[in-house]
């Protein structure tokens, strides 16, 4: 019943399934039994999405210590384990712990799946995004492109995830200064949204944004102008008027148009 609840959105009701499954199992069951590490780890679960993550690392690692006493050293269920605490770590800006819980599941994923596997995607990118979160900008950029490389062949080309990869990519080739190889992905990011969303989505707002910011940096300021233009119509109809992004933008807007009449 948990799972019904949690697969439907209705998280404190699933806690609460949950949690009262976890009690009966605990009287009744050995205490490394698989089915408490499942109690466990779908508790865990709802608590991540709730971005309770003291309380969701705790009740991972019980799933992963019982895993680890009853599975084989490349379960995949130990990988699941790995790839969300890892998460969780990252999330709680403990990124060498993360590293080191993504990267086991990763090892886990390359021995065990084949190498266009969804999972392994999923490995490379949360990796990717720990690096970028300490600032190590190129090794985050390998491990978003060989997300990306798999995703290209399992997604249709217009799938919202190419264009959240293509816009983490484009960010970080602006970081490290390959500015035309950022500016053809952020472009890709943005005719994906163009494609596929409501035309006052935030995400098409976020892509309008970033190209902007690239033709800017490129010295090309009419054209940062009017993306930016564009992203300030969206973000106008979704945010409250004193919201910090909007002040960015509009002081974005009148840097831009001083330089683009000179």
């Amino acid at each position: 019943m948990g799972l019904i609840y949690q697969n439907t959105g209705e998280y404190s009701k699933a806690l609460l399934s949950h949690e009262k499954a976890l009690e009966i199992q605990l009287q009744s069951l050995p205490s490394n039994h698989p089915d408490l590490a499942a109690s466990h780890y779908n508790i865990g679960l709802i608590y991540d999405n709730n971005g309770e993550y003291s309380k969701a690392l705790s009740y991972y690692e019980k799933a992963l210590t019982i895993r680890q006493s009853t599975l084989p050293s490349n379960h995949p269920d130990l990988a699941a384990c790995f790839n969300n605490i890892g998460l969780v770590y990252k999330n709680m800006g403990e990124y060498s712990k993360a590293l080191l819980y993504c990267e086991k599941a990763l090892a886990i994923r390359q021995n065990t799946l084949p190498s266009n596997h969804p999972d392994l995607a999923a490995c490379y990118n949360n990796i990717g995004l720990v690096y970028k979160s300490v600032g190590q900008y190129s090794k985050a950029l390998s491990f978003h492109e060989k997300a990306l490389k798999i995703k290209e062949q399992l997604l249709p080309s217009n799938h919202p995830n190419l264009a959240a990869l293509y816009g983490n990519i484009g960010e970080l080739c602006m970081r490290i200064g390959e500015y035309a190889k950022a500016l053809s992905s952020l472009e890709k990011a943005l005719e994906i949204r163009q494609k596929t969303l409501p035309p006052d989505h935030p995400d098409l707002a976020t892509s309008y944004n970033n190209v902007g910011n690239m033709y800017f940096g490129m010295g090309e300021y009419s054209k940062a102008l009017s993306y930016q233009e564009r992203s300030l119509e969206i973000l106008k109809n979704t945010l409250p008027p004193e919201h910090p992004t909007l002040r960015d933008i509009y002081r974005n807007i009148a840097l831009m148009r001083t330089l683009s009449h000179r």
